[in-house]
């Protein structure tokens, strides 16, 4: 069978990527104590069920888990299974965000506060981190980022030859997108903002798109950055990368970066490239 370890800390997006997981025709566990792993796989192989692959949530819940995992995992592997970590983390400003909109406490330190659980936390899996097939960082990824993410991570060599390539806009003004494998500033072309007809909208609407667009300079720059673009996607490919973020920026994420990025979205649509686009400040952007 080939078996996932779905692990990491709290509040990173464990139970988005099992659902995924799920949805994708994977056996799902959540909280399985270790001491339990080999008895469950051996129920698994004598079922009835033609199951093929499984995904166990393991986490810092299962205090055993911290203490025997390295001896479960190489038990797998010995009876022959293939075993895959997917570790997930985020950073501790989003953890402690997401843990007060749901208004969980931290499940490592019952007593303790939220940032004090996750700091036990970190301390406690830094090993299993270290061993992990892949780190997910979902501090700036949605649900539905998150997902492809996980599928592409488990997909293989599959995945690697269907490179998902996810375009975005977004202020400087509010941070780098983490998750961002490519950067590019955009901040030097004319921008909308300061025409006062056009300052209202975004770069979704077809004025400031043409604004944007007619200036030589945004030619000159399309031509060149679509080229380098065209030069390193196949390169990534062949790497077996299977998830690239490229992300456009200027100053408010509502203009220029909105009309640059739907630009560029358009026209690797058209050349057949596995391409989805998100503009994540527009609706807060002003520049």
């Amino acid at each position: 069978m080939r078996i996932v370890i779905i692990t990491g800390l709290s509040g990173s997006g464990k139970s988005t990527a099992v659902r995924a997981l799920e949805d994708e025709g994977f056996f799902c566990l959540d909280n399985l104590p270790v001491s339990l792993v080999g008895t469950f796989i051996e129920l698994v192989q004598q079922s009835r069920e033609d199951v093929h692959d499984v995904a166990l949530v393991m986490d810092i819940r299962s205090r055993d888990f911290m203490k025997g995992y390295n001896e479960a995992f190489q038990a797998i592997t010995a009876a022959g299974h293939t075993v895959s970590i997917l570790f997930f983390d985020a950073t501790d400003e989003v953890l402690i965000r997401r843990f007060s909109e749901t208004r969980r406490r931290h499940p490592a330190l019952e007593s303790a506060s939220v940032p004090e659980g996750i700091r036990f936390e970190r301390d406690h899996l830094a090993g299993l981190r270290r061993i992990a097939t892949r780190v997910i960082d979902t501090s700036e990824m949605n649900v539905h980022q998150l997902k492809e993410v996980v599928i592409a991570s488990v997909k293989g060599q599959e995945g690697a030859l269907e490179m998902q390539v996810n375009l975005q806009s977004f202020g400087f003004r509010y941070g780098l997108p983490l998750e961002s494998d490519l950067v590019m500033d955009v901040r030097f072309l004319p921008n909308p903002y300061f025409v006062p007809t056009l300052k209202p909208f975004s770069g979704l609407n077809e004025k400031v798109r043409d604004f944007v667009l007619g200036q030589n300079e945004t030619q000159e720059f399309l031509e060149r950055y679509r080229s380098l673009l065209e030069f390193l996607l196949p390169s990534y490919r062949r790497e077996g990368k299977s998830y690239l973020s490229v992300s456009i920026g200027c100053t408010g994420g509502r203009h220029r970066s909105v009309a640059i990025a739907e630009s560029l979205y358009q026209y690797f649509r058209q050349k057949g490239i596995n391409i989805k686009i998100n503009h994540r400040d527009i609706e807060k952007g002003q520049g």
